[in-house]
């Protein structure tokens, strides 16, 4: 029988730079041969997409997606199912799982750790918590954030609900054997040190390494057997997941449990609160088939509302043949131009990507050409944004003479330009 697979668990707040940290890892993984899975809020996995984009892997090729749920929750089985797949249909050294934003780690890492097939195949290696340090840092203005032990929450629940996002990285923080404190370069050495006290009340046994845009060795978040069941028990976020002892799916089918939480007034699953429902967190999806004003565009973006914590996806610019990537994060906000649309290029090599892609959404007249983008956050008007991102659509006078248009976004391949900064 063979060796059982190491597990790493990567969690972190919105736009800490998971994403980024995941495509360096395939980019600078060597001799690794490494499996991706990906969870993401919202109804399209920008982030599978993102990181199949800029490796060799391709999704159902290594990088498996899960949209649209809790990972640990709705999705418990889907991600059993979808690690067991792995392990079967490729042979690899190393499996990376993404929890979205808002996920809380350790029910994802009980999965691994309690008796099931999962566990026969898989150990858990590394927690790994990426901090948007600013963020940190200004989450808690000097103040030492407090863990929170088991007894602080009652017994039906109810303390848990409507908990800032602030919250959700002590939870984080608190369940790591490694935190990679990114975005470094926004802070000074005196803010630096500052964090990683934060970091050591939270938890004093974690690991921390300091970094811009995600650029970790990937020697510091593989094969290092930094997880300790027995250690970790004793940790209140653990006991918390541990307690939880009815969490997982029963035998009824998927669709049934997600009925039953859906009624059942915010507790579902013995207790358990959704991540979006303690947090108040919401997303949504805006879909368009309209090339974007750029100017327009960019001016929405940079007057995005200050609820609006995530934003990502691609978009479709008048006048330009490149699909644009944006990335929002708090006050930072980049756009990147990735690969041509390929409903821009000569038909026979469309005919080719097309053959290989059975599954390409395709419009008769636009071919690939769209706009997907998901919007993450709290308290902000989602019909207000909608109609201000309609009104950055061309009108049909200005798409007819769309080659004139111009504006902030990047015009060759690879280039990145940033919107907005903090």
């Amino acid at each position: 029988m063979r060796d059982t697979l190491p597990v790493t668990i990567l969690s972190g707040s919105l736009g800490a730079g998971k994403t980024t940290l995941l495509n360096h890892l395939l980019t600078e993984a060597g001799d690794r041969d490494i499996a991706v899975l990906v969870n993401d809020m919202g109804t399209v996995n920008v982030d599978a997409e993102l990181i199949a984009e800029g490796s060799e892997l391709d999704v159902d090729d290594g990088v498996a997606e899960l949209s649209n749920g809790c990972i640990c929750c709705e999705l418990q089985d889907d991600l059993e199912t979808a690690v067991v797949r792995l392990a079967d249909d490729r042979d690899f050294d190393a499996l990376v799982v993404e929890s979205s934003g808002i996920s809380e780690p350790a029910p994802v890492a009980r999965l691994f750790t309690t008796e099931s097939r999962v566990a026969a195949l898989y150990r858990v290696d590394t927690l790994v918590t990426v901090l948007d340090t600013r963020l940190f840092l200004d989450s808690f203005a000097g103040e030492t954030p407090e863990r929170r032990g088991a007894t602080e929450a009652s017994a039906d629940g109810d303390n848990d609900a409507d908990r800032p996002l602030s919250d959700l990285m002590v939870e984080q923080v608190e369940l790591s054997n490694l935190v990679v404190m990114n975005k470094t370069d926004l802070c000074t050495d005196e803010e630096l040190d500052e964090a990683e006290e934060l970091v050591g009340a939270l938890q004093p046994d974690a690991e921390t390494v300091r970094t811009s845009f995600s650029q970790v060795d990937p020697d510091q978040m593989f094969d290092r057997a930094l997880f300790d069941q027995n250690e970790i028990n004793d940790l209140p976020g653990w006991k918390r997941a541990l307690a939880d002892a009815g969490h997982s799916h029963g035998e009824d089918s998927h669709g049934q449990e997600a009925e039953t939480h859906e009624s059942d007034s915010g507790h579902g699953h013995d207790g358990h609160h959704h991540p979006e429902e303690v947090y108040g967190v919401t997303s949504f999806t805006y879909r368009r088939r309209r090339p974007f004003h750029p100017d327009r565009l960019a001016d929405v973006l940079r007057d995005l509302p200050s609820g609006v914590v995530r934003s990502k996806g691609t978009v479709w610019l008048a006048g330009a043949e490149l699909r644009v990537v944006i990335g929002q994060a708090g006050p930072s906000i980049r756009a990147e131009a990735q690969g041509p649309w390929i409903a821009s290029l000569p038909e026979v090599e469309q005919d080719m990507y097309r053959s290989n892609r059975p599954d390409l959404d395709w419009h008769d007249e636009h071919g690939d050409r769209r706009t997907e983008l998901v919007f993450i956050g709290t308290d902000y008007d989602e019909d207000a944004l909608r109609t201000a991102l309609d009104d950055a659509l061309v009108t049909d006078e200005e798409w007819t003479d769309s080659e004139s248009l111009t504006g902030p976004f990047p015009a060759e391949q690879g280039d990145e330009t940033v919107i907005r900064s903090p």
